[in-house]
């Protein structure tokens, strides 16, 4: 119960700081006020305007905002986000262009489920969209999932895309982002030998820790240092009664949301205050770039506790990934089954999360792959955050993306020979 309460706790002190910003601006903007030259009262409003924002942001869902988009033909079609597939952990979701023929590209986007909404990809579908049938994982708060509907690991995790992957067809290209690489690509050896004729035509991990132990960050580091105990206690609460998930073990997105600010405190002060006194010289907007960027940084979602602690233990303590020793629903899955999927490995040279050399471990796994069917990429000046998104992404990665997805849009054939010296692609 003390674990309740602690979530309890936690969502008191966001929604007191949610009526603190409100009441301030309110007093602040009584229009008596006005007629006292005294420049606190301004602010004051500043304060509350922005505080109430903050607050607020916390526990809301961010909307997609992509609600058109322009075709070929100079007109714009509606972009309606139909669901495909759905689950109570998640759903697997189409940006369905009305009135445009149906892109030869099929690609699943998988989102990772690590504390933000599947719209921190927001920009990515963007782009793609352009010139392709995009799907994504869209994750669900656990929060708001009722305790009934059972645990949900990574197992699950894998047993979802799965699904997903047989319901889109073997025309289909993935590309996994971040925390999914690795189950994404269990979740391919899986339907290498369960249901073969299932299986995607490429897949392009992007930034995923499929070897956490190839290249140390403070993240591969905080893994091995605390033990699983230390982890349960610190980290996992019970929710509260204010959600449809009252009771439910889950990794809070506001204990989250504490960590990833902790990191950069300082910059993250910083740009507070900026915006603070944006808004009392009257130069701030809705949506201007701060509120863009926090609007989405701050709504955090909370991670079913199995999840969450299955992860840290089996895929960065233990590596089952990265040995080749994953198990899901007793049977162990061999990435060496991989024989027809194209695998491409995209890395940021200045990734201090999944550092280089994390993720295109994933093609020394592939033992079953010809060399033709490898690629990887580095991009030289681009963080986490730029191999998926920004000026890196748009310029240089997507169009390679793109090509490795076209030059491996034709139904595969079985090799003759497997390679027993993989050698990676240039490109």
């Amino acid at each position: 119960m003390r674990y309740m309460a602690t979530y309890d706790l936690m969502e008191t002190i966001r929604n007191t700081n949610q009526w603190l910003g409100a009441t301030a601006s309110a007093m602040a903007s009584y229009p008596m006020f006005s007629m006292v030259p005294n420049p606190a009262f301004a602010w004051m409003a500043a304060w509350g305007e922005v505080t109430e924002r903050t607050f607020q942001r916390m526990i809301v869902k961010p909307d997609w905002g992509i609600r058109t988009f322009t075709c070929e033909d100079g007109k714009d079609h509606l972009v309606n986000i139909e669901p495909v597939v759905e689950r109570p952990f998640g759903d697997l979701i189409h940006f369905n262009v009305s009135g445009r023929e149906t892109q030869p590209r099929k690609v699943l986007l998988v989102a990772p489920m690590s504390g933000h909404y599947a719209t921190l990809l927001r920009s990515t579908v963007k782009s793609l969209i352009v010139n392709c049938e995009v799907y994504i994982t869209d994750w669900h708060n656990a929060r708001d999932i009722p305790v009934s509907e059972g645990k949900f690991d990574i197992e699950d995790y894998t047993l979802y895309l799965v699904d997903f992957l047989k319901e889109l067809g073997p025309d289909t290209h993935v590309i996994a982002v971040c925390q999914p690489a690795p189950l994404t690509l269990a979740a391919t050896a899986y339907l290498a030998e369960e249901d073969p004729k299932a299986q995607p035509r490429s897949l392009t991990l992007i930034g995923g820790p499929i070897n956490p132990n190839a290249a140390a960050t403070e993240v591969t580091d905080f893994g091995h240092r605390v033990t699983m105990g230390q982890l349960e206690e610190m980290m996992i609460q019970r929710v509260g009664f204010k959600y449809p998930g009252v009771g439910r073990m889950v990794y809070p997105g506001l204990l989250q949301l504490a960590s990833f600010m902790s990191m950069n405190g300082d910059r993250h002060s910083k740009a507070f205050a900026d915006q603070i006194q944006r808004v009392t010289r009257g130069e701030a907007s809705d949506h201007d770039a701060h509120n863009r960027f926090y609007d989405e940084y701050l709504a955090v979602m909370d991670m079913p506790a199995e999840f969450y602690l299955s992860t840290v233990e089996r895929i960065f303590k233990n590596g089952e990934i990265a040995n080749n020793e994953f198990v899901v629903n007793g049977r162990k899955v061999d990435i060496g089954k991989i024989t027809t999927v194209a695998v491409k490995t995209v890395e940021g040279a200045k990734d201090d999360i999944t550092a280089p050399g994390q993720c295109v471990a994933a093609l020394d796994l592939c033992t079953g792959l010809p060399d033709s069917k490898k690629a990887s990429y580095v991009e030289p000046e681009a963080g986490h955050y730029g191999i998926f998104a920004g000026k890196s992404w748009r310029n240089n990665i997507r169009p390679l993306v793109l090509e490795f997805i076209d030059a491996n849009a034709d139904a595969p054939k079985e090799p003759s020979k497997r390679s027993t010296k993989p050698k990676i692609a240039a490109v």
